[in-house]
């Protein structure tokens, strides 16, 4: 599978008219292909919230565009920002490995923005103390 322009073209309109601002595209290979392997196109104003993955580590690419992704400590129901990477395809900073566990969330930075995400093992959907909900 050739991921080229025109691809991306097309996921970023299609990201553009939902309602989240944002349009994932599915690369695994078969519904028996027990990887997460993703394009996500984000446009400013997409919310994603702060979460965490238990199982595993997060590999995000930036394709086109850029974002700020965040990292958090959570304690007593409180979120407390620890750190922030502005990555920009094609920059000395493209790239990030999310730890399992680390509490995260990302801002959209420029429209038709893309990125390749990649996470170990299965997908998992994430449950209600996965996400952070501000008391």
């Amino acid at each position: 599978m050739l991921i080229d322009k025109k691809l991306l073209d097309e996921l970023c309109a299609q990201a553009k008219a939902s309602p989240r601002l944002r349009m994932n595209y599915d690369l695994r290979t078969s519904s028996a292909d027990g990887s997460q392997r993703m394009l996500n196109a984000l446009e400013m104003g997409t919310a994603i919230p702060i979460h965490r993955h238990q199982d595993t580590a997060e590999t995000v690419i930036m394709l086109r565009g850029s974002v700020k992704e965040m990292f958090y400590d959570i304690t007593d129901g409180t979120a407390v920002k620890t750190a922030e990477f502005i990555l920009k395809a094609g920059s000395d900073a493209c790239a990030l490995q999310i730890p399992k566990g680390q509490w995260h969330t990302l801002e959209c930075l420029e429209p038709d923005s893309v990125l390749f995400e990649a996470k170990d093992g299965a997908f998992v959907p994430r449950n209600e103390n996965d996400e952070f909900h501000a008391k």
